[in-house]
């Protein structure tokens, strides 16, 4: 038998086993056992942008099924729980901003797609970067808003205040655009460059329920804030689904 022979009978050997239905349940079983997110592999887990993340996705996108494959997602989720354990103080305390156009949709449609596109560019030109100079970050953008994450509550109110300033000074063929925003802290859940959980949604919630060219805070972004610098209103009757019903939101504007 040649050497080529044996190096093919051994390559389909380690396919084989590499594909057993037993090897491939206990393997299963395993990544349910280990520490962090066992589904490691999915669009979620793998959003972002470092080494654990674009390994996780090549691995995911192997087309049979595969004990190696497994064994290598199983391996990238212990790193990673491991990794994310020293960093927990990344999430707590995380205040998170969620802004959007007041109308934009209406006022689009008989627009047009060149001045809508020319008003976000605009929007994003003046707004992004009150965000960023004040330590903030841009997680997504969305449509006709965005979301983002401050360490600081205070930065991110400030950040929150200006664009809505700035952007109310933009005029796209004679419209104004109005932007609103809210911000809500806590401890989301990071996954990739996301994060999700409930405090993400009360965030939303927050911004939701802002009128044109107003910021909401929650009561614990309120608590982290210098009420030296900003006046802040308790906004009354406020009840948002996926919200706690004892919420408190209050309308901050600068003293």
């Amino acid at each position: 038998m040649t050497d080529e022979s044996r190096r093919s009978r051994l390559g389909q050997a380690l396919r084989d086993v590499d594909r057993r239905e037993s090897l491939l349940r206990t393997a299963r079983f395993v990544r349910r056992l280990a520490p962090g997110d066992s589904e490691m592999g999915d669009p979620l887990s793998t959003a972002g942008r470092l080494p654990s993340h674009r390994l996780a996705k090549a691995l995911a996108d192997t087309p049979e099924p595969s004990v190696l494959r497994e064994l290598g997602l199983t391996a990238v989720q212990v790193w990673q729980a491991f990794t994310e354990s020293r960093r927990a103080t990344e999430t707590a305390g995380i205040t998170i901003l969620f802004t959007d156009l007041v109308g934009f949709s209406t006022w689009a449609l008989e627009a047009g797609d060149d001045d809508a596109l020319r008003l976000l560019r605009e929007v994003g030109r003046v707004s992004e970067p009150e965000i960023t100079r004040r330590g903030g970050r841009v997680v997504k953008r969305l449509g006709d808003g965005l979301m983002a994450v401050f360490a600081d509550a205070g930065a991110g109110v400030e950040a929150a205040v200006e664009a809505c300033a700035r952007v109310a000074e933009l005029e796209i063929s004679g419209h104004r655009p109005s932007l609103r925003a809210g911000l809500h802290s806590g401890t989301p859940r990071k996954l990739g460059r996301d994060y999700l959980g409930v405090d993400v949604n009360v965030a939303a919630r927050v911004a939701g329920a802002a009128a044109g060219g107003q910021v909401l805070i929650s009561a614990p972004v309120r608590d982290a804030v210098d009420p030296e610098r900003f006046t802040m209103r308790r906004k009354r009757w406020f009840r948002a689904k996926g919200t706690p019903r004892d919420l408190e939101i209050f309308a901050v504007e600068p003293v």
